[in-house]
């Protein structure tokens, strides 16, 4: 899969009328989903990517979703909820698929590097920022894989909120109020933490 080694691909003025006109045009027209696999598929890979041990096997369940999303597309609703929240929980289903086997982990390793920003040539700052993410690892590691995923929809994969609710089966509010708890118990343990 061609992608920028670095970088985080956020949603740049996608429109959920845009994904709406997208996924009408791919249920006519099966060439036409390649629309909405150039629009998803770096979201969709840093989420798988966050969700598996290597970027092949995240590669190779990236294939997977699509195709699935492909297939099943003449199921999805508007009405039922957004295509994002669709896809990526066709995406959290595939990746628990592949790991039926062993625990659910996020590597806190893959996590964007643009996400990580620091000058190269700055010891100091380097070294206060391999300082930071150790205490930060630490902290994401303590907590439990539905609140790591959670964090992980949001922050890595760039979804909002009303998205993640569809993707976990929960309220907006339901949501909101999870991941607020969450960022506000890192943020109380961040300081406390001592190696």
């Amino acid at each position: 899969m061609p992608r920028v080694a670095g970088a985080l691909p956020l949603p740049s003025g996608d429109s959920p009328r845009d994904d709406v006109d997208l996924v009408r045009a791919a249920q006519i027209d099966s060439t036409a989903f390649v629309a909405l696999y150039e629009r998803y598929r770096d979201r969709v890979y840093w989420y798988l990517l966050t969700r598996t041990d290597t970027a092949e096997d995240a590669d190779d369940l990236l294939q997977l979703v699509f195709l699935k999303a492909l297939d099943a597309l003449t199921h999805y609703r508007v009405e039922k909820g957004p295509f994002p929240a669709w896809l990526f929980g066709i995406a959290r289903n595939t990746a628990a698929t592949f790991h039926a086997r062993r625990p659910p982990t996020v590597a806190w390793d893959l996590v964007p590097e643009i996400l990580l920003p620091v000058d190269e040539h700055d010891l100091e700052a380097r070294l206060l920022r391999q300082e930071d993410l150790s205490r930060l690892r630490q902290l994401f590691g303590s907590l439990d894989a539905p609140k790591r995923e959670l964090l992980v929809l949001r922050f890595v994969s760039g979804l909002t909120i009303a998205e993640i609710a569809g993707v976990i089966g929960k309220s907006e509010a339901a949501t909101k109020k999870q991941l607020m708890r969450t960022l506000h118990r890192l943020k109380e343990h961040y300081h406390d933490y001592t190696p």
